[in-house]
């Protein structure tokens, strides 16, 4: 009985010296690392100049702690002040809602 002659191994995927070469440079920002305008309302909490998405929530967090919005029973909870409450629409969101509220204000 005769078998098959193996075929020769694949390089494998860590191998450096087989990696290609970056085409063109850079590569296209991703959906949350493009800059974006945040709207009057928004911009009075995180500042007019154009953020990439994460960057807002991120000044968004830090306006809620800094002015002591959470809930202290619920720290899922976050309690709008007037500021907050223009970009909410609401008194009360959760931070899982926080988002959705945003993307309404970036552009």
């Amino acid at each position: 009985m005769t078998t098959a002659p193996k075929k020769p191994a694949s390089p494998s995927k860590g191998d450096p010296a087989k990696k290609k070469p970056a085409a063109g440079g850079a590569k296209t920002p991703s959906a949350f690392s493009k800059p974006l305008t945040p709207s009057p309302e928004l911009a009075a909490i995180v500042g007019p100049e154009p953020l990439a998405r994460t960057e807002v929530v991120s000044k968004v967090w830090d306006y809620i702690r800094k002015h002591k919005l959470q809930n202290p029973e619920n720290k899922r909870e976050i309690i709008a002040d007037p500021k907050l409450a223009a970009v909410f629409g609401q008194p009360k969101a959760t931070m899982f809602e926080m988002n959705k509220f945003l993307a309404k204000h970036l552009k």
